[in-house]
């Protein structure tokens, strides 16, 4: 059976173990299809009112990671676990993505590299993500059924350099777990993720939170997988639940042979 990727949609709060029966719930809705590769959103497992709230969570992360693997041997999913606070030094986070496979296991842990510290016009004002967060600094690329896949989070998008530099390790398939804010969803959203996901003829997940938070944030939703053609396959404007898509890497392959971009590219040494 040709494998099948799915983006989640959630509207997380800032209990954990909550978020994790949401999760849960709607894990019991997911296709028959096999393999499955199920991602979801930057922040799915806590998304508090400040770092603070996630920092005391990433000291439980070892917990929270038995669990999701445990939800990955119980419906034989490959699980791309959005983000969760894994404990950094000097009291600080990781904003990590993981990535399970069917048995459990964690294939990659991706590190959030680039750190939303704006001013957007919204009801929050001021975000600062390196208050608590480590940056990451490795580039993360991994072989699965699905394709090879790439790890990005959130702001992450606003960064060609990364998806260039994953697409020259193979990057087939990049997923993009985020928490937009709506100002900045309705602005440039949708574009980035096309833009991404033209330039490096690759699928792009995007698996989004939605909705008004506990925390008060409020986030843009429209969950979205992406062609290499920058065509959009499925999209989910508000609320919870999923969508998904079957890749198809032969044409994949045939738009990159076809259109050698990364060939013709002259500014390779800039990039990371």
């Amino acid at each position: 059976m040709q494998p099948m990727i799915v983006a989640m949609q959630m509207c997380s709060g800032v209990c954990a173990d909550e978020n994790i029966n949401q999760l849960k719930q709607l894990l019991v809705k997911l296709p028959k299809t096999r393999p499955l590769l199920v991602c979801l959103p930057e922040s799915f497992l806590v998304f508090g009112k400040s770092g603070q709230d996630a920092l005391a969570v990433a000291k439980q992360s070892d917990y929270y990671q038995q669990q999701l693997s445990a939800l990955c041997r119980l419906h034989d999913i490959w699980l791309a676990a959005g983000t969760l606070p894994i404990s950094a030094n000097n009291d600080r986070y990781f904003a990590a993505s993981l990535l399970f496979n069917s048995s459990g296991e964690v294939l990659a842990q991706y590190n959030k590299i680039h750190l939303f510290d704006v001013d957007v016009a919204d009801g929050t004002g001021s975000y600062r993500e390196s208050n608590f967060t480590q940056a990451g600094e490795n580039v993360v690329v991994v072989d699965s059924p699905f394709g090879k896949i790439g790890l990005t989070v959130c702001y992450d998008l606003r960064f060609s350099g990364l998806f260039s530099a994953l697409q020259r390790q193979g990057a087939e398939v990049i997923l993009v777990p985020s928490a937009f804010t709506t100002v900045t969803g309705e602005a440039h959203w949708q574009p980035l993720l096309k833009a991404r996901a033209i330039e490096t003829q690759s699928y792009v997940i995007a698996a989004a939170q939605a909705g008004q938070h506990e925390n008060g944030r409020a986030t843009y939703g429209h969950s979205i997988i992406i062609s290499p053609w920058g065509d959009v396959l499925s999209e989910l404007a508000n609320g919870i639940g999923f969508i998904g898509c079957q890749p198809d890497l032969n044409q994949l392959h045939a738009i990159r042979r076809d259109m050698p971009v990364q060939s013709h590219q002259r500014f390779r040494e800039h990039l990371l």
